[in-house]
């Protein structure tokens, strides 16, 4: 057994310093990957992993000459990831002929995409990279380029890749130590040999320094930027702004007197509002749903002049039956309703009071799993539009990881709007609803003689409410560390300190700011919360920078990622023949409304004859405008090219001076010698382990008999000039260079 472990220890310390790039390469590669989340699916990522995993493996286990095996088995073992991770339908039935099999074949890869191209991808880059990081300077690089792609993704994403960014710079100094002793065991083996007998005292205080560094930085206060980025700079020039996703490893709030310190996300508690927040993007869920919409989840109706309280309507819970239409107690809309069908897959393993989707959901299609029953504490509340899970059923169940429902959006068709009544003409109707008329004894006047102000001008219901969503959206700002020193204390109703003193929030602000207005002017108005639509990937809208069009996903179908951020509040109200209308009143924010379908306007005649001349000149001129700037560009670009061609010996000697600092001619004759030992290398001619300069100059003149008399001219030169006290002149040295070249131009 000792032979057998001393064997295999004898192996992997061979060649160690590639083993360990190898590894090094694979770390790298799967923190970069980081930047798809939300992109990519779990079992993509699993794949990537697995796929590295196997990728090192490999090339530590076979020995270094057998390249064309490793690729060979690196390719399977993708493959064999890819068919083992991804859940396939495999067929059984063994082909009978070789037409069959080609069939079979492809019946089987094609569900392997898109897994086996990423995987395929990642391999690809593994492996050129282990090619192509052989110096310090290109691992330098490497490591570089990874580094800037995850600080760009986690400055202009909501993703947090710190951690990543930690990890890179770590293996990026693991990796500049591990040069530095490949090197060391190179070129001093005595030295090496006497190193590695006591590999613990070496490698823990490596170590340590590394840890305690990271550790340092990665827990180094947070503090806003003393420059900022020139993309940036040349945005706010423009009197733009440049969304930055922070989360709550950012910047600090500036506002000094603000209490909040909760971070976005789907409340519970909403009996008293106010404070601030900081932003959470980590995923919540995903929506494949046939239209955007946003994705409600409970409605208040107690407005208490702090916060929003449900009212008791337990009389009016029905049980739900898989696949069967919900009860409604409401009148079809009249403009009619668009059909939505969405599947939700939560990514956190909370629970939530509601399940979540598009408003009035109609149908619960499945739970979990489209064959099995639903949850027995499912029940629908038909006038305040929830599905809830009732609290008993939650203490022995989790939430549901993934379900189907199907709602029915009223149509918005605002000229019918316009003649519809807010409220219900029924008056048992209209009592049994009044608590959304509700508002606190101790309101202010002033809210509500600033609502009559604000829509003075309406002669309807429905251009109340617009006037009221309107002058919200344009007046305040949105902030979601709005500045509580502005209050005075002189007012306790909520609302209130919003319109006349804070004049800053969020969406809770805005969202109860207009119900509490919209209820003043005898609109029946409910206060709703859930999640904004969130994002599609890039790929669902086109190339970056394409305007969407008429046509290109009018609809807005996908998959969405809805992560805390879009957590959300907003307002209903009734209008009688539509049912419940949303209403967006937060700044910044647009409602997705389903729109009634307009004839299109007849276009009126033209004459287009001196239209389509001028066009044409117009056209003729940019073409010339266009082949003249790129004819002054390439003629540019082509005098560029021929002056570095001019001029490359002395960038050349530049750069050298640049690396290599002010250097005596005997540093020249080294350098010179360590530049054609490298060439030799390349060319197959190595160097041994134990093996002297002259050893191996001696040993290549036997191979290479034609350079034996330069090679000695060479070995003479660098060993007066690296080992006696004597100074090389710099005719001397201008000799040895040219003989230097004649050698390597020989051996090409």
């Amino acid at each position: 057994m000792k032979p057998f472990m001393k064997a295999i220890g004898t192996y992997l310390s061979t060649n160690w310093f590639d083993k360990v790039r190898a590894i090094f390469i694979a770390i790298i590669l799967s923190s970069s990957i980081t930047i798809f989340e939300g992109y990519w699916w779990e079992e993509t990522f699993t794949i990537g992993y697995v796929t590295l995993l196997a990728a090192v493996i490999i090339d530590i286990v076979l020995p270094p000459n057998t390249r064309l095996l490793k690729l060979v088995l690196q390719a399977a073992a993708a493959i064999f990831v890819a068919a083992n991770l991804v859940e396939m339908d495999w067929l059984i039935a063994k082909p009978e002929s070789w037409q069959d099999w080609i069939w079979w074949i492809q019946a089987h890869a094609v569900q392997l995409n898109p897994f086996i191209w990423i995987s395929a991808a990642l391999l690809l880059l593994y492996i050129l990279f282990g090619i192509w990081t052989t110096t310090r300077l290109r691992m330098i690089g490497f490591v570089g380029m990874n580094i800037l792609i995850l600080t760009i993704g986690d400055s202009f994403t909501p993703i947090w890749l710190w951690d990543e960014v930690g990890m890179v710079v770590f293996i990026g100094l693991l990796w500049l130590v591990a040069s530095h002793l490949s090197r060391l065991e190179r070129e001093h083996p005595n030295s090496w040999r006497e190193l590695a007998e006591y590999p613990l005292q070496l490698i823990v205080p490596i170590a340590l320094v590394l840890t305690v560094l990271m550790t340092a930085g990665l827990n180094m206060p947070s503090l806003s930027p003393l420059l900022q980025d020139p993309y940036t700079i040349w945005k706010e020039a423009k009197g733009e702004q440049v969304q930055v996703f922070l989360g709550d490893k950012g910047t600090e709030s500036l506002t000094p007197s603000n209490s909040g310190n909760a971070s976005s996300g789907y409340s519970r508690n909403d009996d008293e509002l106010g404070g601030g927040f900081e932003f959470d993007y980590s995923p919540m869920m995903t929506v494949t749903t046939s239209h955007r919409s946003y994705w409600r989840g409970e409605a208040k109706a107690i407005y208490t002049g702090a916060g929003w309280q449900d009212v008791e309507v337990g009389e009016t819970l029905t049980s739900v039956v898989k696949g069967e239409n919900l009860a409604v107690i409401d009148t079809p809309p009249t403009a009619g309703v668009t059909k939505i069908d969405q599947i939700i897959t939560m990514v956190r393993k909370d629970t939530y009071p509601v399940l979540f989707g598009a408003s009035p959901i109609t149908t619960l299609n499945w739970v979990d799993d489209d064959e099995a029953a639903l949850l027995s504490g499912l029940r629908w509340e038909a006038s305040s539009s929830e599905l809830r899970l009732l609290n008993w059923s939650m203490k022995n169940r989790k939430y549901p990881q993934t379900y189907s429902v199907t709602s029915s959006v009223p149509v918005l068709d605002e000229e019918l709007l316009r003649k519809a009544k807010a409220g219900w003409s029924d008056e048992t109707e209209a009592t049994r609803n009044a608590f959304y008329l509700q508002l606190p004894n101790q309101l202010p006047e002033r809210v509500k003689q600033l609502a009559r102000d604000v829509t003075a001008e309406a002669t309807n219901d429905y251009d109340k409410a617009k006037l009221l969503e309107t002058y919200l959206r344009l007046t305040y700002n949105y902030n979601n560390l709005p500045d509580e020193s502005r209050l005075t204390g002189t007012s306790l109703d909520f609302v209130d300190q919003f319109l006349f003193e804070l004049k800053e929030g969020y969406c809770d602000y805005f969202s109860t700011a207009m119900a509490v207005m919209a209820r003043s002017l005898d609109l029946p108005t409910r206060w709703v919360k859930g999640f904004a639509p969130g994002v599609l990937p890039i790929s669902d809208y086109g190339p970056p920078g394409e305007v969407m069009g008429e046509g290109v996903n009018p609809n807005g179908s996908g998959t969405y990622t809805v992560r805390n951020s879009d957590a959300h509040s907003w307002v209903e109200i009734y209008f009688e023949g539509f049912g419940w209308i949303p209403f967006e009143a937060t700044a910044g924010f647009t409602f997705p409304y389903t729109m009634a379908v307009e004839e299109d306007a007849a276009l009126p005649e033209v004459d287009t004859e001196d239209t389509d001349a001028a066009a044409v000149v117009e056209s003729k001129t940019s073409s010339q405008s266009k082949l003249w700037t790129w004819s002054a560009i390439s003629l540019l670009v082509i005098a560029l090219v021929v002056s570095i061609i001019m001029r490359r010996n002395q960038l050349v000697l530049a750069w050298r001076k640049f690396r290599h600092g002010s250097y005596t001619s005997n540093d020249r004759i080294v350098i010179e010698t360590q530049r054609l030992l490298r060439i030799c290398k390349k060319r197959g001619m190595e160097r041994g382990e134990h093996e002297t300069l002259r050893e191996a100059v001696s040993r290549w003149s036997e191979s290479r008999k034609r350079l034996r008399d330069d090679f000695k001219v060479v070995l003479d030169g660098f060993e007066q000039a690296k080992y006696s006290p004597a100074m090389a002149t710099s005719e001397e040295a201008d000799r040895f260079v040219i003989k230097v070249r004649s050698i390597i131009d020989q051996l090409k």
